[in-house]
């Protein structure tokens, strides 16, 4: 086992969390970046807490920080930009900007509890969508489609309200069977269907998203603390 010194380093939270609170993709956040500084460590750390994604903080001033999967680097992601901007906040620490390696993500705070970044759909590749006919095919998938790679797969549950239903499939190979909520998915469906979204995603989670002028597109959602362990 990889020590994480001290215990209060690594912090927990679930994130785009539904209007009821359940929900929500759990983070792995390690506030001391330089705590686990070797990607080799990095990596193993990730894919022993076992969270979709992990993020290891660099530079709390500038928001630089780095995203592991149990199996992979990933230069960008929703849910964890958007844990890691909130519990900055609640550490007293709030960002403007995030710094993944893919580039600057702009930050917004939404109140209390939701969590606005950007970022841009080439930050998101490899990422396949598939519509099907009604949520209710969605819903009734019982593991991953047959295939390699990432798959989101979606059904509009209400088109003119643009409230999607969607579940996401990794397929890396690495334990992660199933995606409770996928920002950066939902970044790649917005910017194939070209306008804002309200999606529900897994077992109660929710991911709204805005499409800008720009090219970049909005993620937002609500995140929540997990309780340390005693």
């Amino acid at each position: 086992m990889i020590p994480i010194r001290p215990a209060h380093a690594l912090h927990v939270v679930r994130v785009f969390c539904g209007p009821d609170g359940r929900g929500g993709n759990p983070l792995g956040v390690i506030r001391d970046g330089a705590a686990v500084p070797d990607q080799a460590a990095r990596r193993a750390l990730a894919a022993e807490l076992g969270f979709s994604e992990t993020v290891f903080i660099d530079d709390a001033d500038s928001g630089r920080l780095d995203i592991h999967t149990p199996s992979v680097r990933l230069p960008f992601a929703g849910h964890p930009l958007v844990g890691t901007a909130w519990l900055l906040r609640r550490l007293g620490r709030p960002v403007d900007v995030l710094r993944p390696s893919a580039g600057a993500v702009p930050v917004v705070y939404d109140g209390e509890d939701v969590v606005w970044v950007r970022g841009r759909p080439e930050w998101s590749t490899g990422r396949r969508t598939e519509e099907y006919a009604t949520p209710a095919d969605v819903d009734a998938l019982d593991g991953p489609p047959p295939g390699e790679g990432p798959l989101y797969v979606w059904a509009w549950q209400d088109q003119d309200a643009g409230t999607v239903r969607a579940r996401y499939f990794p397929r890396r190979g690495d334990g992660i069977v199933e995606d409770e909520a996928t920002g950066a998915a939902a970044l790649i469906l917005t910017h194939e269907l070209g306008r804002a979204l309200d999606i529900r995603q897994g077992t109660g989670s929710r991911i709204r998203t805005r499409p800008y002028p720009d090219g970049t597109i909005a993620l937002g959602g609500s995140v929540r603390p997990v309780p340390p362990r005693p």
